[in-house]
């Protein structure tokens, strides 16, 4: 103990000598490490992002290639979305990023009119935008990327034109209504048709860019689809869905977006699935080239095409074979990268623990320098401290000295007094009194020799010592000794009173039933309480050092009380005093002056409560305080540790069906009510009155009694007892196996 107490004086005086003046100091090597650390990351990031009309195969190879994109440039935080074809979604989304805090925007509109006032918010707040694939009805947009849509219809038409020699039908299915390459592609498409006049285009039909919507369209459309040459597909998988609705042997069909890829545009070509496909370009390493040109003020074009190509059955297999290298290239550039980075956060790593082992000599320097100082102020201190306490000790013996006197006149006629014939006559309710006089006239006596004997001793403890004792009858050291003698089976009751006559007759009350201790204060109640755990406490409210209330608060938090009863027993008789006595957590309130068979009948209450709930589920053997013996406990029945026949049979049944499901982790109230033909509430106020505790407490209760039979008896590890009585953390279990015996599990 007093090593402990000599470690905590130290730390204190660390905490307030030497950490608290080196606040300024750390605070300076606090903000130099940020510094440093900031210098590593100087690079500035840039926040952009990616809405995407919808998400498909030519969508996800562009933001692929913009992820690679970033691989070239430091900084940049790139962030996408999807609208599923939804206008609604898209302007949502818009909002959101902007919301979000960002740098730029790069968008492909889901239809001309409708996103673009969202795109004009973004833009006249005065953050870029980049329009790529898709177009706006508005300018307010800082560049567009993409391919001429327009071109490529009208050059799809013209190849389908000049394949059947400028005479034949022909069919187009279109993209998504009111997109802008949807619109452009048809006017293309038409525009080279125009040349032809022996050419019918016998229906333009609306699709959305799947396959699916080609397929329904062509079985919705009630006009002549007979005898086509070619169908044109504004897209690949359009074009695609066409020749399975139609399945013509003389038709062929063309699209755009000429994706690589088996099942794609330019597979589908060399397969002869289509006659042509036009490879609509990605290019996202180019778009995000555009976006950092725009965001660190380099040159840019507000206008950018992107070249496109025609594919046929001649260069197919050309361009599958570059698609190949060029996938195998981009594997071997994100391994490379992936590289860099470990190798980038290890040289930052290094780089931290480099400062951090800096600031940490340096601390270690200062340290040493302000234990010095600490080792030559502590003698200063200690100069000053003896000196205090030499004054001190002047004081208070010249203050005993002129006590002693009157105590002497009053000491001595008592005496005198006890020794006469009347007052050996006199009767049992005078001796008693007659006696209280004398006993606390010889208390004050004794409590000024101790007074004066401290100068002897030369320690102002000792004195701090005599006066906290306040010169109960007997010192706490008989007191225990007297009660270490009484039989183990007896309950242990803990009075705690400032008033010595009052702890004498609350003695002399419980002596024949239960061991009884005392402590003087709140405070020293406490510490006996932590120390004995007794089994139930007697406070009065009104003490020095530590009042009542705050006791009976500290004994109901602490983990080895807080299942103490505690009467409070008091002259406030007051409403407003009993609800804070009960708000404390105390268990009954007893406003003095009192009956001694009220106050016996209420002890005799709570302690059979306790019983019990003691004995509901104390179904294994446990280990006692003081003795290594493992014996059962008290009041049990036969082999199967079964209750006695006094606890109320309901108790039994309710133990009996938590014990049978016991490693149901998801057994609830509900469930053990329903059993038990009770509600929720009802069982929970029948249990509540029978035991004190709640069936959630009593069932946490019985897992943790089985979980310590099963430690104590089988070679199961704790994580396998966790689980089999019903935890569903083995850390949770260990916490409360702690809370309820005072140990790990793991010691067990």
């Amino acid at each position: 103990m007093a090593v402990s107490q000599n470690f905590f004086i130290f730390a204190m005086f660390i905490t307030s000598n030497i950490i608290k003046p080196m606040r300024k100091t750390i605070l300076y090597l606090i903000a130099l490490m940020a510094v440093f650390v900031s210098c590593s990351k100087s690079e500035k990031t840039y926040r952009i992002a990616v809405s995407q009309c919808s998400e498909d195969i030519w969508r996800d190879k562009l933001n692929n290639e913009l992820k690679i994109g970033t691989y070239f440039h430091d900084g940049i935080e790139l962030r996408f979305a999807s609208a599923d074809d939804s206008d609604e979604k898209q302007i949502e989304q818009i909002h959101q990023f902007v919301n979000d805090g960002i740098d730029l925007l790069i968008v492909a509109p889901n239809q001309v009119a409708t996103v673009s006032p969202a795109i004009d918010e973004v833009f006249d707040k005065g953050i870029p935008v980049i329009v790529f694939d898709r177009k706006t009805n508005s300018q307010k947009y800082t560049a567009y990327i993409g391919a001429d849509n327009f071109e490529m219809g009208r050059l799809m038409g013209e190849y389908i034109a000049t394949r059947l020699n400028g005479k034949g039908r022909v069919l187009e299915i279109m993209g998504l209504k009111g997109s802008s390459p949807a619109i452009e592609r048809h006017n293309g498409f038409e525009s080279a048709l125009k040349a032809y006049p022996n050419i019918t285009l016998v229906a333009s039909l609306q699709g959305d860019w799947t396959e699916e919507s080609a397929v329904n369209a062509i079985k919705s459309y009630t006009g002549d689809l007979s005898n086509l040459d070619f169908v044109f597909g504004q897209n690949d998988r359009m074009a695609i869905g066409a020749s399975k609705a139609l399945s013509s042997d003389g038709t062929k069909y063309c699209g755009i977006d000429g994706l690589p890829g088996e099942g794609n545009g330019i597979a589908c070509v060399r397969d002869s699935l289509l006659e042509a496909s036009y490879i609509y370009p990605t290019h996202g390493d180019e778009v995000l080239q555009l976006a950092m040109n725009i965001l660190e003020g380099k040159p840019y074009q507000k206008d950018n095409p992107l070249m496109a190509a025609l594919v046929t059955k001649d260069n197919a297999n050309v361009l599958l074979l570059q698609n190949e290298e060029m996938v195998r290239q981009g594997n071997n550039l994100d391994q490379l990268h992936q590289r860099s980075d470990a190798y980038l956060q290890q040289l930052g790593n290094q780089r931290i623990v480099l400062i951090l082992a800096t600031a940490f000599i340096f601390l270690l320097l200062v340290l040493i320098v302000f234990i010095y100082r600490y080792h030559l102020q502590k003698a200063r201190i200690q100069e000053e401290r003896t000196q205090m306490e030499r004054e001190q000790l002047d004081f208070y013996t010249q203050v005993s000295h002129e006590l002693r006197t009157p105590l002497t006149l009053i000491e001595g006629p008592l005496a005198q007094l006890s020794e006469t014939k009347d007052m050996q006559k006199a009767s049992a309710e005078a001796s008693g009194l007659f006696a209280i006089i004398q006993r606390n006239t010889h208390q004050l006596t004794q409590l000024i020799n101790k007074m004066l004997n401290v100068q002897a001793t030369g320690s102002i403890d000792d004195l701090n010592a005599s006066q906290q004792e306040a010169a109960p009858i007997e010192s706490l050291e008989k007191t225990a000794e007297t009660e270490h003698s009484l039989a183990d089976d007896m309950s242990t009751v803990l009075i705690v009173d400032d008033n010595a006559d009052i702890r004498a007759y609350l003695r002399t009350i419980l002596q024949d039933k239960y061991q009884v201790n005392e402590a003087a204060d709140g405070q020293q109640g406490l510490a006996i309480a932590n120390e004995i755990v007794p089994d139930l406490i007697v406070s009065d409210v009104m003490m020095p050092v530590m009042n009542g209330l705050e006791f009976c608060q500290r004994v109901k938090s602490g983990t080895a009380t807080s299942h103490i009863p505690v009467i409070l027993l008091t002259a406030r008789a007051l409403s407003q005093h009993q609800i804070e006595g009960y708000e404390s957590g105390a268990d009954a309130y007893i406003t003095k002056p009192f009956s001694a068979d009220l106050l016996l009948a209420r002890i005799s209450n709570l302690l059979k409560s306790r019983l019990q709930l003691k004995n509901l589920f104390a179904i294994t053997p446990i280990e006692p305080r003081d003795s290594g013996d493992v014996v059962s406990p008290p009041e049990l029945g036969g082999a199967g540790g079964g209750l006695n026949e006094s606890v109320d049979p309901f108790l039994i049944k309710f133990r009996d069906f938590i014990e049978q499901n016991l490693s149901d982790s998801d057994l609830s109230v509900e469930t053990v009510g329903a059993e038990l033909g009770l509600s929720r509430v009802q069982l929970y106020r029948k249990v509540k009155a029978l035991t004190g505790q709640s069936p959630v407490e009593l069932l946490r209760t019985a897992r943790l009694q089985k979980g310590r039979e099963l430690l104590q008896t089988t070679d199961k590890n704790v994580s396998e007892v966790a689980y089999e009585v019903g935890f569903t953390a083995p850390s949770y279990f260990t916490k409360c196996f702690k809370d309820e015996f005072g140990i790990s599990p793991s010691d067990l």
